[in-house]
């Protein structure tokens, strides 16, 4: 048994990789346990983490080379990850004052309370392929300044960008066990979610994942935190320019081949609009240059896998059979590759399974609408509640529209932003929990209430 890392632009297998062992696993288990216990000072903790960072903005191309062949993602959208991942990395650095205590008012005459933010032990984290970098930094960073070592599982056909990741902690003054990769198995990791050393688990992948994670962490009294699909809405009511949004909105669903969990999925449109935004959408898709994501001026790369393309294309054709059109796209292209072309879909409606699922890849649902009322509604209308966006020339509409969506970041005027200060999530089977900004740091604490006479 083993991890296979294929080149999804060729079909090539790049690298195999055997499954750890169980006593390899746990000799993973005693060094995070034992790193729990002799984790450096703060500041010493910064200064790998700074040391982190640097070797991500030194190996900016080499690394957005590795996941272009183990994913496809163009090298261009891979920098934009890996200087992402830097900036988490600096701001968490930054921030020591994240871990301060906080002063608490009490009615108990004479008594001083506070809270203070400590380390809980080792977290496991569960990450996904396609954002092989950042996922694990959104994890990795706020609980290294904490205190917490971080064992991380990682896709494997992502392995080569797991390892790199890996030999950057190395490199640094951190102790063994502090940051650890584990190349296991699912029954492994089940095993390790159990074990009394782990105390967390965060995920980052499918519902069905979440819910399996979901089920074991509760069995043995874990914290965890997922964030899992999402079919976000991309609400368009009013418009000054619609080139302009048509133009947001092509990006906002082909950025990483369309296979983000917050990519724009179901586009919401007003029905006066509805006929000439899906003729510039059809329009600007079909223009788009499709390719190796080594070549410079392509713009969506394949999708991460065979397997992959092959569903996105299945659930299209199913939508088809079941009433839905198709106007352009949505097909493999012909040659090798596991290459789909963007697609549109429209006269979709909530009596076909596609409308209750979440389209991971470069095809884009538009459904027309009457009025704001009829926006929230079909909005509403998924079991997923990551992000929304919302556009309108009315700034007290689209207000109005963004305070009723059920979904755990909500865009006004723009296509949702990711930040290391900006905390991200979702609810509903988006999963729960936050990482990035301030509040990533508490998933994992021991908010420790100390009370004392002065």
């Amino acid at each position: 048994m083993s991890y296979r890392s294929v080149d999804p632009t060729t079909g090539e297998l790049l690298a195999e990789y055997p499954h750890a062992t169980d006593a390899e696993l746990e000799a993973v288990l005693a060094a995070a346990d034992a790193a729990a216990a002799s984790m450096p000072v703060l500041m010493d903790r910064i200064a790998a983490m700074r040391e982190i960072a640097a070797a991500f903005r030194e190996q900016e191309r080499e690394l957005a080379e590795i996941i272009a062949r183990e994913m496809g993602k163009p090298v261009g959208e891979g920098i934009g990850e890996v200087r992402l991942v830097a900036e988490i990395w600096e701001w968490y650095a930054d921030r020591p004052q994240l871990l301060d205590d906080r002063e608490l008012d009490t009615v108990l005459g004479g008594t001083r309370a506070r809270v203070q933010l400590r380390p809980t032990g080792p977290v496991l984290g569960i990450m996904p392929w396609n954002f092989p970098y950042y996922q694990v930094a959104r994890l990795a960073a706020p609980n290294l300044l904490l205190g917490n070592p971080v064992i991380i599982k990682h896709a494997g056909s992502c392995t080569g960008a797991a390892l790199a990741m890996q030999a950057m902690a190395d490199a640094t003054e951190l102790p063994l066990g502090a940051y650890q990769t584990v190349l296991a198995t699912n029954e492994q990791i089940a095993a390790a979610v159990a074990d009394p050393r782990v105390q967390g688990v965060s995920l980052t992948g499918s519902e069905r994942a979440g819910a399996a994670v979901a089920e074991a962490a509760g069995r043995a009294l874990k914290r965890c935190v997922l964030e899992l699909g999402g079919s976000d809405p991309f609400i368009v009511l009013g418009v000054d320019d619609l080139d302009a949004i048509v133009a947001t909105a092509i990006e906002a669903r082909t950025r990483n081949c369309g296979q983000a969990c917050t990519s724009a999925k179901r586009f919401i449109v007003h029905e006066s609009l509805h006929d000439a935004f899906v003729e510039k959408l059809v329009a600007g898709l079909d223009a788009l240059r499709v390719g190796s994501p080594f070549d410079r001026d392509v713009q969506v790369g394949p999708m991460s896998s065979e397997s992959a393309a092959d569903a996105l294309v299945r659930q299209v054709e199913a939508a088809v059979a079941q009433g839905a059109t198709l106007v352009t796209g949505g097909r493999r292209r012909p040659g090798p590759g596991a290459f789909v072309e963007p697609g549109v879909l429209v006269g979709v409606d909530r009596t076909m399974a596609t409308w209750h699922e979440e389209l991971f890849g470069p095809v884009a649902m538009v459904v027309p609408v009457r009025d704001a009322e009829e926006a929230v509604r079909v909005a509403n209308d998924s079991p997923f509640g990551l992000g929304a966006n919302v556009f309108d020339t009315d700034a007290e509409r689209a207000a109005w529209v963004a305070e009723r969506l059920q979904a755990g970041m909500v865009s006004i005027g723009a296509v949702g932003v990711t930040r290391p200060e900006l905390p991200f999530g979702g609810v509903k089977r988006s999963g729960f929990g936050r990482e990035l900004g301030p509040d990533a740091v508490l998933e994992f604490a021991n908010r420790r209430l100390v009370t004392e006479t002065v």
